[in-house]
Order: C-alpha cells, then structure tokens, then sequence
C-alpha cells in the first residue's frame, strides 16, 4: 500500500485519472497532471514515469474501443503508422528506463516545455484542410520520420505524446481531428505496450497507484469520446488549441 497511505492523495489520483482520460481523447497533455501527483506521493521520477504507463494502457484501449464503436477508427492504416512509431518507442523507452535519476528527471521536464512551446508556436500543424487527402508514411518521408521521433519522445517521457501524434497525424498526414485523435490513442496504446514491458523488466512500475489512475480514466475516456462527437470539428479545434496553451502554462511553471 506504499504511495497510496493518504486517501486525499488516492482520491487526487482517481480525479487526475478522470481529467486525464479526457484530455488525452480529445488531445493530450493528460500525464502532465498524472506524473507531477505520483512523484508527489513520493515515487521517483523513473518510476512515475513507469507507473503512468499503467493508466496510459488502460485508457488507450478503452478509448480504441469507444471510438471504433463510433466508425471512427481507419483501422487499415495502423501498420504503415505503427512501424516507425513503435522503432521510436524501442529507442525513448530505453533511454528513459536507463539514465541515472539525477539526468532523467531535469530532462522529463525540460522535454515537456520544449513540446509545449512548439505546440504553441506552430499550432497549424494541428489544423489541416477538412477537403485533404490523408496521407500514408509509406509515402510521406516527413511523416514517417515525425511518427519514429513521436514514438522516441512517447518512449521517453509519455506526458503531452498526444499533441506531438496529432501534429504528424493532423499537420502531415492531413488526417482530421477526429480521426487523428483515434490514431493517436491506437498508437499510444501500442506502443505503451512495449515502453511498459521495459520499465516492468526495470521494476520501474508501482501497479496499485497505476490501477488507481486507470479506474478514474476510464471514466474520462468514455466522456471524452463522447464529447468529441458531439462537437463540431471547429469547437473540437477551439478545444484543442486551449489545451495547447494550458500545458505549455503548466509545463513552464514545472520548469
């Protein structure tokens, strides 16, 4: 029961597992609030970092389904997507499961203002042309190097990978918000897999405190597709733009 002691802390972790679910449907930047509240309640930031995987998993998969529940998962595309993305995750997760505390902890949190303010500054790259054709990685060499760099960052840091995924998905592939929102929750759960099985082989995972965000995600995934449908694509825009703004607020305040 070690990290989960304080039931206010629990309760913190089953509401940040809530907002977190939700965020990262309908765009990312949910394990900003996750990661920050389990080196709270006392774990590493290595083992934070693994633990998050934890509810990542679990509300990737329920979001897959919720979303292809909805028609609105283009399933033929995921192998040509997954193939560069999963080769990144092998190379972020490695480094993450093997650098020293003393590096890996300024890095996580220097990476997640990089991505913020990137995200802020070019926050077209989330806005294609409603009338364009998606493209594939086979055939895009710029998309296929955004998804290895976006599954090496995912590997690494998994905190905000929802708004690097929707700027190849959306910015280069040309894929809509909506499908690029259930692509990027396919190819975060796919690659959590693999970034998961490191970290575990590391014992870098706390399961019950993991288990605890998971159960308040789910709650988050199902609103949060739900949500995504309901609105217009220039709400969802709107949205997404907001939280863009939000996680580089809070990126640099950790900075």
């Amino acid at each position: 029961m070690e990290y989960l002691s304080d039931p206010w802390l629990v309760a913190a972790m089953l509401g940040a597992g809530v907002l977190a679910g939700f965020i990262n449907t309908l765009a990312g930047g949910g394990g900003l609030l996750i990661l920050p509240l389990l080196m709270l309640s006392g774990m590493s930031a290595a083992l934070a970092n693994g633990t998050m995987r934890v509810a990542v998993l679990i509300q990737s998969a329920e979001a897959v389904r919720q979303f292809n529940k909805r028609g609105s998962m283009p399933f033929a595309d995921l192998p040509a997507i997954l193939v560069p993305s999963l080769l990144g995750t092998l190379v972020g997760a490695l480094a993450a499961a093997f650098l020293p505390e003393t590096i890996l902890k300024p890095v996580l949190l220097i990476t997640l203002v990089v991505v913020a303010l990137l995200m802020v500054l070019r926050p077209s790259q989330m806005s294609p042309d409603p009338n364009s054709v998606p493209l594939s990685p086979n055939t895009s060499l710029s998309g296929w190097i955004g998804l290895f760099f976006a599954g090496a960052y995912g590997g690494f840091v998994q905190a905000g990978v929802g708004f690097v995924l929707l700027a190849v998905l959306a910015g280069q592939l040309r894929y809509d918000l909506l499908r690029s929102n259930a692509l990027k929750l396919a190819i975060t759960g796919s690659f959590t897999i693999l970034a998961l099985a490191i970290f575990v082989a590391r014992g870098q995972v706390a399961w019950l405190p993991g288990l605890v965000v998971a159960a308040g995600s789910l709650i988050g995934v199902r609103l949060g597709v739900s949500f995504a449908h309901a609105v217009s694509p220039r709400v969802l825009k709107r949205i997404l733009l907001v939280m863009v703004l939000a996680v580089c607020l809070a990126a640099a305040i950790k900075g």
